[in-house]
């Protein structure tokens, strides 16, 4: 008996010990969003399960490995016990009814995240390898970063334009997979930022060569500089066809494949490439001139350049105008 209480005296030594280690303010980014609340309270009781059930397996398992092991001189076996029927029952029921119950307060808190807010902010986000794109359709803005205002539901509908991408700021703690194949698969993710500052939006789910370097800035402003930064949003859109050509090459994140000095990310290199002549897979020669850059936008696959022949290639003419794709062509061909 004497051994059992030190025993049970250790294991929970070791739970509390880990308990205030494992919190998910130690743990977890700040929590910036009103969705964050209810999700950090499941964290903090799963964090407290964890360190309990690993305190209680492990001590008892060290425990009895010091207490318990074959001293010297010792030749003969310890006392067999074969089944327990009660033990069976009870560690088949309790866990039984403890995942059901997680899985109700799992069901509240998914009702608490996805609930509707009064007049949301709604913000279209496309992805694509490896970019995110965000248009404000209230307003006619086009940005490659994402701007909330403070306090107010953000609608975010999201889809990809090739794979399976996934929407994650850590400090919302929500978490949205982006799929292809059109609008009826366009999916809704609701977030109240409440917290002012700078983020990131992060792709969780591996989507090809360059999915780690798939981010895009967020901030968090008060309404009233969020209604300045879409006033200079609206204003933003310059005279010159190149200077627009290099604003929309950002925005639809052309730039995510395609430098602009040279190196080789993804695909060719944009410096230097209007007016020259390109080898295709084929065996075949191209010019480079406007009709063969608008076609390789429009559809990409048509004319594959010679050493590029595994490159997934998207075509972005489901998200840019014609207008759109000559400026990106006077752009590309002021990059000599």
């Amino acid at each position: 008996m004497l051994r059992f209480i030190v025993a049970i005296i250790l294991v929970l030594i070791v739970a509390v010990i880990l308990g205030l280690i494992m919190t998910p303010e130690l743990l977890l980014p700040e929590a910036a969003s009103a969705q964050a609340g209810p999700i950090d309270t499941q964290f903090r009781f799963h964090f407290a399960a964890i360190a309990f059930l690993f305190s209680l397996i492990v001590v008892l398992m060290v425990f009895s490995l010091i207490v318990f092991r074959r001293r010297k001189g010792e030749t003969g076996d310890g006392k067999h016990d074969e089944g327990n029927r009660t033990l069976e029952i009870a560690w088949t029921i309790i866990p039984l009814i403890a995942v059901i119950a997680l899985a109700f307060w799992g069901a509240q808190v998914l009702a608490q995240v996805e609930m509707e807010g009064s007049d949301p902010l709604v913000v279209n986000v496309t992805a694509q390898q490896w970019s995110w794109r965000f248009e404000y359709p209230d307003f006619d803005v086009t940005s490659a970063e994402l701007v909330l205002p403070e306090k107010r539901q953000t609608l975010l509908r999201m889809s990809s334009l090739d794979v399976i991408h996934s929407f994650w700021v850590p400090e919302f703690r929500v978490k949205q997979d982006v799929l292809p194949s059109g609008k009826e698969w366009i999916r809704e993710l609701r977030i109240n930022p409440t917290v002012l500052g700078e983020y990131a939006v992060l792709c969780a789910e591996l989507c090809g060569q360059q999915h780690s370097e798939m981010r895009a800035p967020v901030r968090v402003v008060t309404s009233a500089d969020f209604d300045g930064w879409i006033a200079e949003e609206q204003a933003k859109v310059p005279e010159d066809p190149v200077e627009r050509g290099a604003l929309w090459a950002t925005q639809f994140g052309c730039v995510a494949c395609h430098s602009v000095d040279g190196s080789i990310i993804v695909g060719p290199s944009w410096k230097g490439i209007c007016g020259s002549t390109e080898s295709l897979e084929d065996g075949t020669t191209v010019d480079v001139d406007e009709a063969y850059l608008f076609e390789s936008i429009r559809n990409p696959a048509a004319k594959i350049v010679a050493g590029f022949p595994d490159v997934m290639l998207p075509s972005y003419s489901e998200g840019m105008t014609d207008e759109q794709i000559e400026d990106v062509i006077a752009y590309i061909c002021s990059l000599e």
